[in-house]
């Protein structure tokens, strides 16, 4: 099954909400763009999940071509942890 474009996704809501297709994007943009500016603080969208920033910790890897131990520096990344009614949905229940 192919993936939904951004305007696929922007039809169909439009088709089920009966709103302008212009509306639904509006909508959309502005939730990418606030998600954007609050993920410092966390990000949730009811149902889907959540996005966080988190802290790594600096630790030692591998070098995959050399074998070569190599120092990995600390750093902040984006994740976006699945909310539980999501995997469910997706999944099935265990």
């Amino acid at each position: 099954m192919p993936k939904l474009t951004k305007s696929q996704i922007i039809k169909t809501l439009a088709d089920k909400t009966e709103l302008p297709k212009k509306k639904v994007a509006e909508v959309i943009d502005e939730m990418v763009k606030l998600a954007y500016k609050e993920a410092k603080n966390s990000f949730t969208i009811p149902g889907l999940g959540k996005l966080v920033l988190v802290n790594r910790a600096a630790r030692m890897g591998r070098n995959p071509q050399t074998g070569e131990a190599i120092q990995i520096p600390a750093k902040r990344v984006l994740k976006f942890r699945i909310a539980k009614q999501a995997k469910e949905a997706v999944l099935g229940k265990k």
